[in-house]
């Protein structure tokens, strides 16, 4: 089988910056076990599969894999290959002339507008495929330990850390300052013990830096790091 893939930095106009995509154009006929390894041997944060909609009113149905999982849901593979579609033209040897996609995802229907600027297409939004719920409080010490922060940086005045999803679940933590935003680092051993067991794809902190015109940084009020959950390690071969 001949696979046609395409690979992206998305939420970047710099060559090698941003986020980093595969985008397999013509996935029909692959099992699930050939897509997780091809994201594997790809290596990057995320893979996407297009396949033909299940549904012909819509634009395509497309699984996300990480190198070791596959996700219900996630933002910028659905940004990567939404542009990758709408500067092909096609989608599963369909025409793609509206500005408007929807995409068939384990999490639901993913609407996406396309951005132009002038006729070419430079971006895309999207809507969450469900509406956001927000689940169980964690305790902090639990995420000031997954990464490797003091519990005293976490800030609770807000919220507590919890468990909130539009589509994938992520524990949801607000920290006080872009210094303790830029010193947390993934503890994999607490990440294996704690944070699997809440059933979540990972951790996000974030905090917040002004308004949308704030001269450090402009047009963004908040900043934020996402820290994805690592399976635990496969049980030894017996021999």
């Amino acid at each position: 089988m001949k696979l046609d893939f395409v690979t992206v930095d998305v939420f970047t106009d710099t060559q090698f910056a941003g986020n980093p995509l595969g985008v397999v154009l013509n996935a029909e006929g692959l099992t699930t076990q050939q897509m997780q390894s091809i994201a594997a041997e790809f290596n990057l944060a995320e893979t996407t599969f297009v396949l033909p909609p299940k549904d012909p009113a819509n634009t395509a149905q497309v699984r996300i894999f990480t190198p070791r999982a596959e996700l219900p849901f996630a933002g910028h593979p659905n940004i990567g290959t939404a542009f990758v579609l709408a500067r092909a033209g096609t989608s599963c040897g369909r025409p793609i002339a509206a500005d408007r996609m929807v995409f068939e995802e384990k999490a639901g229907l993913v609407p996406i507008t396309l951005l132009k600027d002038g006729t070419t297409i430079s971006g895309a939004r999207l809507a969450s495929p469900q509406l956001l719920t927000v689940g169980n409080e964690i305790p902090v010490e639990m995420v000031a330990s997954a990464c490797e922060i003091a519990a005293d940086e976490i800030e609770t005045e807000n919220h507590a850390p919890c468990i909130a999803s539009c589509g994938v679940g992520f524990i949801l933590a607000e920290v006080k300052n872009v210094r303790a935003l830029a010193a947390a680092a993934p503890r994999i051993d607490v990440f294996r013990r704690d944070v699997v067991n809440q059933g979540v794809t990972g951790i996000l902190i974030y905090t917040h830096v002004g308004t949308a015109t704030s001269t450090s940084a402009p047009g963004c009020s908040r900043r934020s790091r996402a820290f994805p959950r690592t399976p635990p390690p496969a049980a030894p071969m017996l021999r």
